[in-house]
């Protein structure tokens, strides 16, 4: 059910989510968004509420995929769905016992400090159960989104569930928000409008300032920003299939 307060971002997970999972992709022709996320992230922005991506890359720790690769398809994304106002990617493997890796909290924290927000005022959407438990975990609100790869235990323990990207976003904005053109249009049964197609790129990805740590999880001291200006968690990249 849409939310009676207003959060103060919106983060999502990436593979499976934002676009179609591909595992531990390295090819940036191969980054395809997935149904409504153009159209749900527009409606957000509309909204003035910041979004950001917090994913788990563990391709990068599994040599299965490099950084220079990594950046080059969270570019494509940031083409294809950006601008976004952070990204925090983590690049452990299960076994680096980092505090990042979702299911941990420390992705979720990072991209709150980011923003200057409190991560117990976000809303965490993903599509496994790892999304949901790292925003329970930072005290975030989390919405899963199943998918075929979504567990149906996943989605029994999950505090919320949506059916799809837009029913997530209006489940996340407040149901009487004045920003929000597709809620209005939907109390009044009126159609919403459909994707618009890919965004024009508009610089210098979010991700382009992000470089892997060969070891360690510790956060960073703070964010920097990216050279579109737009703060980048000092988080790493990794690749992310389900691990």
């Amino acid at each position: 059910m849409p939310s009676h307060r207003r959060p103060a971002a919106v983060l999502f997970d990436r593979d499976g989510t934002l676009i179609v999972d591909v595992p531990y992709n390295r090819d940036p022709g191969r980054v395809e968004p997935m149904p409504g996320a153009l159209s749900a992230l527009e409606r957000l922005r509309r909204a003035g509420v910041p979004i950001g991506v917090v994913t788990n890359q563990s391709g990068i720790a599994r040599r299965l995929i490099g950084a220079e690769e990594l950046l080059a398809v969270n570019a494509r994304v940031d083409e294809l769905l950006g601008p976004f106002d952070v990204w925090a990617v983590c690049p452990h493997d299960e076994s680096d016992g980092c505090g990042c890796r979702k299911p941990a909290p420390g992705l979720v924290l990072r991209a709150a400090a980011a923003l200057g927000v409190s991560a117990r005022d976000c809303v965490v959407i993903g599509d496994i159960g790892r999304d949901i438990e790292a925003a329970r975990a930072a005290g975030a609100r989390g919405i899963l989104v199943p998918t075929p790869r979504t567990l149906p235990a996943e989605i029994a323990t999950a505090q919320e569930v949506a059916g799809d990207l837009a029913d997530a976003v209006s489940r996340a904005l407040p149901a009487d928000d004045p920003t929000d053109a597709v809620s209005r249009m939907t109390a009044a049964g009126t159609a919403a409008p459909p994707d618009a197609g890919p965004r024009r790129d508009t610089g210098s990805p979010s991700s382009s300032g992000s470089s892997p740590s060969s070891s360690g999880s510790s956060p960073s001291s703070g964010p920097r920003p990216d050279t579109a200006g737009r703060p980048v968690a000092e988080s790493h990249p990794d690749a992310g299939a389900r691990p």
